[in-house]
This record gives C-alpha cells, structure tokens and sequence, in this order.
C-alpha cells in the first residue's frame, strides 16, 4: 500500500476539543440514531404494505410484483460498493459522510411517496414499470443515505463496547420510526376498509416519505459540526472505476468479513421471505381483521426493544457470536411453532382467538430480531478494525456497504422468492376484490409453509456458516492495541 493512503488529514480545533471529551456525546447518538428512519421506516417498513398493495388491491401478479421489487437489488450489488468507496474517499468541509447523506435526503422522500402513488388505471406492464423503476429509485436513494450512515457509526465510537451503546442508540431510534409508520398506516390510512382500500395508499407513502425526511434532516442537522471532526484519508488519485475491484476484494480478503456477509445475506433473506407474507398470512390464514394487525406489530416493537435494550448487557456476559447465535434461535421458533401447530392441526386459532398467540409469537421474535440487529453492525465495527490490522487501510464505507447490502437481500431476494411462491401456491390474484374471501385449504397450507418453516431452514444454514466467526473480546483487544501503536509510530490521530 502506499504510504499516502495511510495519511489522516488533521482534527479542526472543535475536533480537538470532542477528543478531549472523550468522543460522541449523548446528543450525538441520539441526533445520529435519527437517521436510522431511512432504512427502518422506509423499505423495511413499507415494503410489506408495498407488496401486499401492488399483490393483493391492485391485482400485479405476485412473481411480478417480486421481480419488480427485486430488479433494484441488482442495482445494489453496483451502487452500494461504489458509494462505500466514494463516501471513504470524500474530503470536505462536512467531512466524509455528510455530504452524500444530505444530498440523499430529498431524492428518498420523492421516491418512497411516489413508490405508493401509481397514475388509475395502468395497464398491467406498465404498472409493473412504475413499481421496478420506483423500487429503484427509492433503493439507490436510500443506499446513498444508509451507505455513509453506517460507517459513520463506526466512526463515532472506537471502543469495543461503546459502538454496541452507538448502535443500540441507532436501533431503538429505527424501531421507532418504523412503529410510527405503521401505527399511521393502520390507525389512519387503512382504520376504515382494512388493507385493501387502494385509496388509503398514496396519503400513507406520502406521510412516510414526510417522516423520512425530518428525520433524516435532524440526523444531518444534528452532527454538522462533529462529523468533520473525525479523520479524513487523504484521497487516493485513482479513478473509482480502477481502484474499486481491488478494494473490493480486498475486503472479501478478510475472512471475518465473509462471514459476516455471507451469514447476514441469508438471515436477512430468511427474515424478508417471512416479512414479505405476514400481512397474508394474518388476513387470510388467521383471520385477523386489518385493524387488530396492528397489535401484533406493536408486541413485535416491544420485544425488539427489549432485545435491543438486552443486547448489550448480553454482550457484556456472552461474545457478540452467542448473542447472534441465541436471537437466531428465537426468530427460529418464532417461524416453527405457531405454524407447526397449525399444518399439524394441533392449534389452529382464527380471527380474535389468534391475536394473542401471534402477538406471543411476534413479541418473542422481536427480542431476537433486537440481539441480531445490534451484533451484527458492532462486529462488523470490529471486522472493520481488524481489516486495518491486517491492510493497513480503513475501509468502513465499504464493510457497511456489505452490511446494507446484505439487509436489503431481506427484501430484494426476500420479495421475489415470496412473489414466486404465491403464483406457484395459486394464490388468486382478484382476492383483493373479495373482501372476506376464504382461500382453499391447500393454498392456505402452502402459504404457511413459505411463511414459516421455510425461512426457519434457512435461518439454520446461517447459523451454521456464523459459527466459525472468530474475533472475540480478546482478539479485538489485541487488535486495538495493535492500531494504538502503529498510529503512533506513524504519527497519526485514532
């Protein structure tokens, strides 16, 4: 590598008095977890309402629906990376990350709004049009947010434990925002009519796409004067299109980092299959009225919360491994028991008697979902540092360019496979026009089974990749100090 990479440009003076201090304060986390809301309460929120929209009320098929929400994940594998490396080399007056977050801003909220507001009366191609160029332009906008976003969470904290407390402060803000949207969708846009009122949609992506947009601004507004505090590289002269094959594989050079993607890739595919289906499966399986979904979401929130409030006091007594391992043991029974007992016709509850037992359910894959969400970015943190050990380069953009790729394979191949698998259970496609239609015991049966024991299998091979990871407490430790010394050999900041 060349020494000129290596260079960190000098603190500002505000930067210096923030180091004194001892690094992000409070108000930093908390203005930085606003901008959680992209990501959580924009596809992970809305996609599910996406689908069943253009699905269910407006009658695309599901395959085509899948591909079209899908078609933006090819995007992905292109525009994540080139913005992990563009946001790594960024050299300006608001630092490295700022400037692609703010320029991101009004792009996400016009495409999340018009992702919900297609033109009456399109044709079926061309509606499948305005859903694939939408799914991409909201992805690309919200990658171009998330991408940098991430890294600068890295940033914010270097300390094995404190980038757990950053990233708890990044998800509960996330969980938030995320139950914010869906308490609006279902207590105000869908309360009269339930999901399948097409009219509700458009009001509601434009709240969400409003939502977004505050807080994204906060987030941005929040941490104007602390991000430029942080080390800025030098800039490498080379053209991104030479420069970024090689650092890319670089990063796959580490074996932390494959593992961290690989086993992230299939868990969040897993848990967008199931995502993807849940509004189906409580409206024509269980029987739940559209209105009482909601509650299920709201036992789903507090358990994330309580795993993401768990999660670092876990982490304190357990390796970041063990709490991964244990959250993907509860979105496992999450996925098994309840739909066991019904395709064995064991329990086998509908309407108001199935609330309960799916809020139980919901709540209990919240607390694993929560231990997953906030160990997975933290060792990626980590990964990031022993790729500076070993490279003697930070690449921080790019890891979170994995990582965000990774959670949005939850609903790109999540999605399609979900859409496929509707058209292959003949799920009908003018149900939406048949308010109170029952399906055929065998489609409700396959839609079980896609719904439940399916992204459970999966989840397993994850588990199984996942468990070779191998930086613990200790390693990091020997790898922290390993940086302290060859920074100050070298005569730069940390």
């Amino acid at each position: 590598m060349h020494g000129s990479e290596t260079e960190i440009l000098p603190q500002s003076p505000a930067g210096a008095a923030l180091a004194r201090r001892g690094g992000p304060t409070v108000g930093h986390k908390i203005f930085y977890s606003l901008g959680q809301a992209a990501q959580s309460g924009g596809f992970d929120t809305a996609v599910g309402f996406v689908f069943f929209y253009y699905s269910v009320v407006l009658g695309l098929p599901g395959s085509l629906v899948g591909i079209a929400l899908s078609v933006g994940l090819a995007f992905d594998a292109l525009v994540d990376p080139m913005i992990g490396s563009w946001s790594d080399n960024i050299k300006s007056r608001l630092g490295r990350r700022l400037p692609l977050m703010l320029a991101a801003i009004p792009l996400t909220a016009a495409s999340v709004g018009l992702l919900f507001s297609p033109p009456a009366g399109l044709s079926q191609t061309v509606l499948f049009a305005w859903l694939a160029v939408l799914s991409v332009a909201s992805r690309s906008a919200i990658s171009l947010f998330h991408v940098p976003y991430m890294a600068l969470g890295a940033e914010l904290a270097s300390d094995y434990a404190e980038r757990t407390s950053v990233v708890v402060y990044r998800s509960v803000a996330g969980i938030l925002a995320g139950l914010a949207i869906t308490a609006l969708g279902f207590s105000v846009f869908f309360a009269d009519g339930g999901l399948q009122r097409s009219e509700g949609y458009p009001g509601f992506g434009w709240t969400a796409a409003a939502v977004l947009f505050t807080c994204m601004s906060a987030c941005c507004l929040g941490l104007r004067r602390y991000a430029p505090s942080l080390p800025q590289p030098e800039q490498i002269p080379q053209r991104m299109a030479r420069r970024l094959p090689a650092e890319v594989a670089e990063i796959f050079a580490n074996r932390s980092f494959r593992l961290l993607f690989v086993s992230a890739v299939i868990t969040y595919v897993a848990q967008g299959v199931n995502a993807t289906l849940n509004s189906h499966a409580f409206v024509f399986v269980w029987r739940i009225e559209s209105e009482s979904i909601q509650f299920i979401t709201y036992a789903f929130v507090v358990g994330l919360l309580i795993g993401v409030g768990l999660a670092p006091r876990a982490q304190g007594r357990l390796e970041k491994k063990s709490v991964v391992l244990i959250g993907l043991s509860l979105l496992i029974a999450n996925w098994l028991v309840m739909q066991g007992s019904w395709l064995l016709g064991i329990y086998t509850p509908a309407g108001p008697a199935a609330l309960g037992p799916m809020q139980f359910n919901s709540f209990v894959a919240g607390i694993g979902l929560g231990f997953v969400s906030v160990a997975y970015p933290s060792m990626m943190a980590d990964a990031a540092d022993e790729h500076e050990h070993l490279f003697d380069r930070r690449r921080e953009g790019l890891y979170f360019a994995g990582l965000g790729f990774a959670n949005k394979a939850a609903v790109g191949v999540g999605v399609l496979i979900a859409g496929v698998a509707l058209d292959l259970i003949r799920f009908p496609e003018d149900i939406g026009q048949r308010v109170g239609a029952v399906l055929p015991h065998e489609v409700k049966v396959g839609l079980v089974l896609i719904w439940g024991p399916a992204p459970a299998i999966v989840a397993v091979i994850s588990m199984l990749i996942f468990s070779s990871y191998a930086i613990t407490r200790s390693r990091h430790a020997d790898i922290a100090e390993a940086l302290r010394l060859r920074r100050a050999a070298h005569g730069r900041n940390t």
